[in-house]
């Protein structure tokens, strides 16, 4: 008797727990995918308070260089990961302001702690698109824009670690 043939058509022991880790994923994937997409897309107000030493995980980031007071700052956050940085529609939370020139500070407040990384526009006239001419940009870690990456540099470069706290970052508007 072929007792290969045997074992092929008998369940190891072994393959059971592996069988219903599979078959749990399977059916529950819409509650996970509902979870996930409850962190992406908060727009928030730029509220200092959540930045007190008892309220993080967040990020108080410190924003250099404002050319004008014409137009809207918008400082967006995002999982430094390679599925979520600047990917569109992956932010998790964005502040909108009038610019004001000089510096400006925001409180960026984050889900857990992590990785993370942040970008920030200076929509000069207001337009709500991107005129590279005019408007001018940041990224956390400030990272060297070059026409090689597109303005748009790894994960690894902008990344942050984040613990429980606020993490206090500065960076430095760039403008053509």
């Amino acid at each position: 008797m072929n007792t290969r043939h045997a074992d092929i058509s008998t369940p190891r022991a072994t393959g059971l727990p592996l069988l219903a880790a599979l078959v749990a994923g399977l059916l529950t994937p819409a509650p996970l995918l509902a979870q996930e997409r409850d962190i992406y897309h908060n727009e928030i107000r730029n509220d200092m308070s959540r930045c007190r030493a008892d309220r993080g995980p967040a990020l108080m980031v410190t924003v250099d260089g404002v050319k004008s007071s014409s137009g809207k700052v918008r400082i967006q956050s995002y999982r430094a990961t390679p599925g979520d940085w600047l990917v569109k529609g992956h932010w998790l939370t964005r502040i909108e302001v009038p610019a004001r020139a000089g510096t400006m500070t925001f409180c960026v407040p984050l889900p857990a702690s992590g990785l993370y990384g942040i970008a920030v526009r200076h929509d000069v006239n207001g337009s709500g698109e991107t005129d590279i001419r005019v408007d001018g940009g940041a990224m956390s870690n400030n990272p060297s824009i070059n026409i090689f990456n597109m303005g748009k540099p790894s994960y690894t470069k902008v990344g942050v670690p984040v613990g429980n706290g606020v993490r206090s970052i500065r960076v430095q508007m760039r403008y053509l």
